[in-house]
């Protein structure tokens, strides 16, 4: 069950944490919203019936060189997009408006750390769980949230 709470954590924090720390931004379109909302309902469910229905693992899975590396990535990447946010939440003062560059954190290396960040850690996850679900879930994290931040980066 340790995979279901790696798995719960992110999702809590995007879905219900970071909305309430963000100041001041752009409205997200309702379609968005819905698609979006639809989305992750769906794919919670399907890791989550996966794990808890469908998958089984060897009595010392937790002990296995691809649960740890994957467990470490998703930590990590966890980390990197938790700090990342934080940095793009505070790159303007009250009232400031207009286009800024992050610095700091990965986005020393990277200019879209917070996408970055996502991506480690739903791949870290797929390997600690080793299933088609969670492969399936990051190849999507990794292609949605790569034109994102190559749009970003443009």
């Amino acid at each position: 069950h340790l995979l279901m709470q790696q798995f719960s954590f992110p999702c809590s924090y995007r879905a219900l944490i970071f909305p309430l720390l963000i100041r001041e931004g752009k409205p997200t379109p309702f379609f968005t919203f819905v698609l979006a909302l639809l989305f992750c309902v769906y794919n919670g469910y399907l890791q989550g019936r996966s794990l808890s229905n469908y998958a089984e693992y060897p009595s010392g899975w937790l002990k296995d060189p691809r649960f740890i590396t994957g467990f470490i990535g998703w930590l990590l990447g966890m980390a990197i997009n938790i700090h990342s946010d934080h940095i793009l939440r505070n790159l303007r003062k009250p009232g400031e408006s207009g286009y800024k560059i992050p610095r700091g954190g990965m986005f020393e290396y990277v200019s879209g750390a917070n996408f970055f960040g996502e991506i480690l850690e739903w791949f870290g996850f797929a390997l600690a769980c080793c299933t088609i679900e969670s492969l399936a879930f990051a190849l999507c994290t990794l292609f949605i949230l790569g034109s994102r931040a190559k749009q970003h980066h443009q």
